[in-house]
């Protein structure tokens, strides 16, 4: 059995649809939701098939954007988009307008084909596509509640604002103790592009420079092979009770 039958119109509610699509059967299974072009097997006779996998589903999602209710064909006996939908409500099974975009308006009676003037009536959910995973998450539990064999197959994901919960519990410890969740970045002592020496703990640090005094020095650090030759002049040091030298 199909749980939810997604009804949108080619070239105008078929992303969203793909959307919900890929939301809903993660969440539920895929063959628990039927969306046309991927529920209908290559060489079967689509009209069978459509009208077959209405009457099999347990809800119908309607995809609604701003300019659904104007559109010609809705008022065509033969539109796939009104044959769904009327099939539907003539096998009693609920219709969920899905308000597509946050700027879509809800269905005004006055706006429909007389045939679906009841459909203004039918409580809407939306799919705000700048909150899509919270929307998702939303449309996912109230297609839950309304389809039983749905609720029953439900692997609900964490919520957006929720994500994945920590649990620790901490207890005689002696130095640091931290708790995280989503780190992005560097975690702990990150040293980058260094000129000089590091210190990150305690103690002393060498980095094996002389201590020199005195009036003069020469101090390689390294292979020399030409030597060295300096002049420093006289010395001022004195020493006790002699002469400078």
């Amino acid at each position: 059995m199909t749980d939810v039958f997604i009804n949108y119109r080619t070239g105008d509610g078929d992303k969203t649809a793909l959307t919900l699509d890929t939301a809903l059967s993660h969440r539920f299974g895929d063959e628990r939701i039927y969306r046309a072009s991927k529920s209908i097997a290559p060489g079967e006779a689509f009209p069978r098939a459509l009208l077959n996998g209405v009457r099999r589903s347990g809800a119908l999602l309607a995809v609604i954007g701003p300019g659904w209710a104007g559109h010609p064909r809705l008022h065509e006996e033969d539109d796939w988009v009104r044959r769904e939908i009327l099939e539907a409500y003539e096998c009693g099974i609920p219709v969920v307008p899905l308000l597509d975009g946050r700027r879509t308006e809800r269905l005004r009676a006055a706006d429909l084909p007389e045939e679906l003037a009841w459909l203004a009536d039918c409580q809407s959910l939306r799919l705000d596509h700048h909150n899509a995973p919270a929307d998702l998450a939303h449309i996912g539990d109230a297609l839950a509640e309304l389809v039983p064999e749905l609720k029953a197959a439900d692997r609900p994901a964490p919520r957006p604002d929720e994500g994945g919960a920590v649990h620790n519990a901490v207890g005689d410890v002696t130095g640091a103790a931290n708790q995280a969740r989503d780190i992005t970045g560097d975690v702990g002592t990150v040293i980058k592009d260094s000129r000089g020496p590091v210190h990150t703990g305690r103690g002393d640090i060498n980095t094996h420079s002389p201590t020199i005094s005195g009036d003069g020095v020469a101090y390689v650090a390294g292979n020399n092979h030409g030597g060295i030759s300096n002049s420093f002049g006289g010395s001022r040091r004195r020493e006790a009770g002699g002469e400078e030298r």
